[in-house]
C-alpha cells in the first residue's frame, strides 16, 4: 500500500482516459477525466447574498452528488458504462438522490432533512428571477434577501457543504484503494 503522496504522484503520471475519479486529498480537490488531472472545487464555498453564486454553491454540491453515485455504481470506470450513468443520472431529481443517500445509509436522517431544507432554497431559485422572491424555512419562514435570512441560510449551507465533504471522503476510499492497485501494478 502506497502512503497518500505517493498516491497523489502516481496519479499524476497516469494518463488513461478510461479513469474518471474526483477526489479530496489534504483538503485539495482533484479531478482525473480523460487522462487529464485537474485541480476540482475549493474545500471551502463562500456564497454571496445573490442568485448566481448560490446556485453556483448548489451546482456544487449536486456534482458531488453525481459522482458518490457513479462512484459506488461504476467505481474510477469512465467507459461506456460511466457515460451512460452521468447521462441518467442528469434526469434524476435532486431531491430523490438526497432519499437514495438516506436509503443506502450514505446520509443520516438528520443530514437528510437539513439537505432537503436546503434544496428547497435551490428549487425556489430555478424558477425566481432574484433571491427576493424565495424564502428559506429552517424553523420558521425567512425571507432570503433579509440580512437574517441570508446569514442562516449561509451558515446552514457552509455546514452541509463541510459534512458533504466529510461524506465524500469517506465515500472515495474504497475507489482510491481500487485506483491504488491499478496504479501500482
Amino acid at each position: 500500500m502506497v502512503n497518500d503522496s505517493e498516491f497523489l504522484q502516481l496519479v499524476k503520471k497516469h494518463d488513461s482516459p478510461n479513469v474518471r475519479f474526483y477526489f479530496i486529498y489534504k483538503n485539495k480537490h482533484y479531478f482525473i477525466n480523460n487522462g487529464y488531472f485537474k485541480s476540482g472545487f475549493p474545500s471551502k464555498i463562500t456564497i454571496t447574498k445573490n442568485r448566481d453564486s448560490i446556485m453556483s454553491g448548489f451546482s456544487k454540491m449536486g456534482f458531488l452528488f453525481d459522482e458518490i453515485i457513479r462512484m459506488r455504481i461504476v467505481g474510477y470506470s469512465n467507459k461506456k458504462n460511466s457515460d451512460e450513468l452521468l447521462y441518467a443520472l442528469n434526469l434524476i431529481p435532486l431531491n430523490r438522490k438526497i432519499r437514495t443517500f438516506l436509503d443506502w445509509k450514505v446520509f443520516s436522517p438528520e443530514y437528510t432533512r437539513e439537505m432537503s431544507r436546503i434544496f428547497e432554497v435551490r428549487n425556489a431559485l430555478n424558477h425566481a428571477v432574484s433571491i427576493d422572491d424565495v424564502n428559506y424555512t429552517p424553523n420558521k419562514e425567512v425571507s432570503l434577501s433579509s440580512q437574517t435570512g441570508f446569514k442562516k441560510f449561509n451558515i446552514d449551507f457552509e455546514r452541509s457543504w463541510k459534512k458533504l465533504l466529510q461524506v465524500y471522503v469517506e465515500e472515495q476510499k474504497p475507489v482510491y484503494l481500487q485506483l491504488e492497485k491499478l496504479l501500482t501494478q
